[in-house]
């Protein structure tokens, strides 16, 4: 059920994403009028959240069916007593996952408001709670204790401090104000800490800040399964070219038992920091992460490497992740982008350089997965198409598990080619109406097979570097 507007962006951008979306091939296979149809669903999706959150498993640390148990108790606590189902997903063992409740249309609406930027609109749809910063407006005698409603400034209008905002704004559900009005926006240096806990959230997800965290990791459902299409093995050398901030990382590491070398790059120091903490909170070893740019990767001279650190010789790795920055356009909830046409359309020559680094680096036999969280042709299907011809030694390979749909036509691909792909797409089923009379009236297969269709937009490629004649 569709009850906030489609997502907000710049009229060139939705007409270059419509170009791609009503292609001649898809035209040709569905008609225009479906392809249209299609087109303006996608946007309304994704301005609404998935159907499920997702949670990995640290199983170097502990079992599965250890923290199923856990998060029982915690979801108990959370949500009043309400006993939500948690399921592990057959084909990803080590995920497990939560539905999501709502919308919940009846909550009554307070006439103390507090307007929250966009960003932080989408993650209180996610179950977080908002935090100082994000408060962009209060009404004029707020006090700590309250209960307020909670509002999205999804088109970035409402000025800081304001006492009111009549501008366009989505209901994001009730709270309970930690802070005054006075106390958020004093002058003083920028609190950081809860400013408001969400107690009637349109959509009810639970909280996951400090839960658990050394024995889960958050992370959307296509995110843990891209993973498992790389299949590392023990002993192997692996590179994670993109690697911030650590999610496919420490999953890499996991899957190989903490046996082999995990290597993980990322060209901002921040984020590198941020890969080595997870790393150690999660009992991880294997891993060394380098602050570095990816396109720079590959040693140029071939005297041999004794440092272990970047840049590595060519054919150095046994497998190869690249989750390449991309335009994000495929994240949910997202109610507005800002992103201009240029911006883009910046990212598929980074891609390329970034991929042209990757197979240099991959040894012959050696597996390359390349995914993006976006939506886009040109970030998709026509880089797995240029690949191909600018890399004879690839070769595109099934995928398993294979849980996402097949590509999208519009780069030239075979069908054949198109099926060896996974595209999730997030209009490819209707938004759902979940309560908790559907939740227990509902069967385990179709909860997970709403799960598997019903996430983020995202990419998945698999290629094996074929030996060199």
């Amino acid at each position: 059920m569709s009850i906030f507007p489609k997502i907000s962006l710049r009229p060139e951008v939705e007409n270059y994403l419509k170009e791609g979306f009503v292609n001649k091939e898809i035209v040709t296979a569905l008609g225009k009028q479906e392809a249209e149809r299609k087109f303006e669903t996608l946007l309304k999706h994704l301005s609404h959240p998935p159907s499920f959150t997702t949670v990995r498993v640290n199983t170097h640390l502990t079992s599965v069916q250890h923290v199923k148990n856990l998060l029982l108790d915690e979801l108990q606590k959370q949500f009043n007593g309400l006993s939500v189902p948690i399921l592990q997903h057959p084909d990803l063992q080590d995920v497990l996952l939560i539905p999501v409740i709502g919308p919940r249309k009846n909550i009554k609406k307070q006439q103390c408001e507090a307007i929250v930027g966009a960003q932080c609109g989408n993650a209180v749809l996610r179950g977080a709670h908002v935090y100082a910063p994000g408060i962009v407006s209060a009404s004029k005698f707020m006090k700590a204790g309250d209960v307020i409603s909670v509002y999205s400034d999804i088109k970035g209008k409402c000025k800081k401090g304001a006492r009111e905002f009549d501008g366009t704004k989505v209901f994001l559900g009730n709270g309970i104000s930690e802070l005054s009005r006075k106390e958020i926006f004093n002058g003083l240096p920028e609190l950081k800490g809860m400013g408001i806990r969400m107690t009637e959230p349109v959509y009810l997800s639970p909280s996951f800040d400090n839960v658990l965290p050394r024995y889960l990791f958050l992370q959307n459902l296509p995110s843990a399964l891209v993973t498992h299409v790389l299949n590392p093995q023990p002993g192997e050398k692996i590179l994670d070219l993109c690697a911030a901030p650590g999610g496919k990382t420490t999953h890499i590491a996991a899957l190989m038992h903490d046996q082999g070398e995990v290597i993980a790059m990322d060209k901002i120091f921040s984020k590198v920091e941020k890969i080595k903490q997870n790393a150690l909170l999660l009992g991880l070893n294997s891993i060394r992460a380098f602050c570095f740019d990816g396109t720079k990767a590959v040693k140029l001279d071939m005297v041999e490497d004794t440092e272990g650190e970047p840049p590595f010789l060519p054919e150095s790795f046994d497998r190869i992740l690249l989750d390449a920055p991309c335009s994000g356009m495929g994240q949910r909830p997202n109610m507005a982008c800002t992103w201009s046409l240029k911006e883009l359309a910046s990212y598929q020559p980074l891609q390329r350089k970034l991929f042209t680094a990757a197979v240099q680096l991959l040894k012959p036999e050696g597996v390359l997965v390349y995914s993006t969280c976006t939506i886009t042709l040109a970030e998709n299907e026509e880089q797995v198409a240029w690949a191909l011809t600018k890399f004879p030694c690839l070769q595109l390979q099934p995928q398993e598990p294979h849980i996402g749909g097949e590509g999208m036509r519009g780069a030239g691909l075979s069908c054949e080619q198109l099926k060896q792909l996974q595209r999730f797409d997030p209009s490819a089923v209707p938004l759902p109406d979940t309560d908790m009379d559907s939740l227990r009236e509902a069967r385990r297969e179709d909860m997970l097979r709403l799960a598997n269709k019903d996430s983020i937009g995202f990419f998945i490629a698999k290629f094996i570097k074929c030996k060199s004649t």
